[in-house]
């Protein structure tokens, strides 16, 4: 079994607020450690009353300081909505707080609408479409972390975290793969090319100081629970937040009970089993043959497992039922 680790979004359930969601996250983590999981990665995102987790450097900060011996990173930091400087100074502060333990996961997507995007970068809405200068910023951020920038990155220079970076196409992989970096691929959301852009990654990697070989791992989307149809309604609630954004009604976690008053048409039933086709949803049995068949499939080095529930609790059992089915200990943590 490869290294299994956590993306958490830091969801937000209607009628809570998001002082509960972080709460869940902190009590998660701490459970997550015990159980063994590799890494625990929260995402940038803006302006989504369901998701806590807009801060990624704030959040870190309190994670590591919660734990011991977890990794602990961005999946991602959206590159693009800072300058370079700001984040290499706030990681290479974690890094020398946490020796070890940071991961910085960066990603070129805003994470937000572009009204937002916008407010984060100073800048007019359609100053958006300006050239890409993704590559250049990478380049930047990682003289800091060297200390051979122009200017001086305190605490950032000899402190460089783990760097990773993040895709859902192509462009990224063949990125990630030139200079020779981990890859983490977005598979609970585009995984139509999840295949291609592991390929391309693998094609296009040249060894860095930093990896000698590929290191390729996906997020997925896991709902685990003591039975099939137990675990299909665990998922429905997350189902009907993300049909809801995709209507633009961007909102909290719904609950069960208007996951059933929701007046269900044909197409929206279809674009959820759509959806739900590319997740591994079940029993303990028949998520580890779902994920023993990822791995295969993929062939990559670590799977990366998201979920989003309305309760914490079920969230916290999922996690439990996933380590316990795949006979995850602390001992199976590897090192990097």
């Amino acid at each position: 079994m490869v290294p299994l680790s956590i993306l958490d979004l830091v969801p937000v359930a209607a009628g809570t607020s998001a002082t509960s969601a972080l709460e869940h996250s902190t009590r998660l983590i701490r459970r997550a450690e015990e159980l063994g999981y590799q890494r625990f990665w929260v995402a940038e995102h803006h302006a989504m009353p369901g998701i806590a987790s807009s801060s990624p450097p704030v959040l870190i900060a309190h994670l590591a300081g919660a734990t011991e011996r977890i990794r602990v990173g961005s999946g991602g930091v959206m590159l693009p909505n800072h300058r370079p400087l700001v984040v290499a100074e706030q990681f290479g502060t974690l890094e020398a707080l946490h020796p070890d333990r940071i991961d910085l996961g960066i990603g070129r997507a805003p994470g937000t609408d572009p009204k937002t995007a916008a407010a984060l970068r100073g800048i007019s809405a359609h100053q958006l479409g300006a050239p890409d200068d993704f590559p250049d910023q990478l380049v930047e951020l990682a003289s800091y972390f060297r200390g051979d920038a122009d200017v001086l990155a305190v605490p950032a220079a000899g402190n460089a975290p783990a760097m990773w970076l993040l895709g859902s196409s192509g462009y990224s992989a063949q990125v990630a793969g030139m200079l020779g970096l981990p890859f983490a691929f977005a598979h609970h959301f585009s995984a139509e090319n999840t295949l291609p852009a592991l390929k391309l990654y693998r094609e296009n990697f040249r060894p860095s100081a930093n990896l000698s070989e590929p290191y390729s791992m996906i997020a997925a989307s896991v709902f685990v629970a003591d039975t099939d149809s137990a675990a299909r309604e665990l998922a429905m609630p997350a189902a009907l937040q993300f049909l809801r954004l995709r209507l633009g009604q961007p909102g909290p976690v719904p609950s069960p009970e208007e996951v059933a008053a929701f007046e269900w048409t044909d197409q929206a039933r279809a674009f959820v089993e759509h959806r739900q086709a590319d997740q591994i949803i079940g029993s303990p049995e028949t998520v580890r043959r779902g994920v023993d068949e990822l791995v295969r499939v993929t062939g990559v080095d670590e799977l990366m497992v998201t979920t989003s529930t309305f309760l914490g609790e079920d969230r916290l059992r999922s996690y439990e039922l996933l380590a316990e089915t795949v006979g995850m200990t602390p001992d199976a943590r590897i090192a990097a």
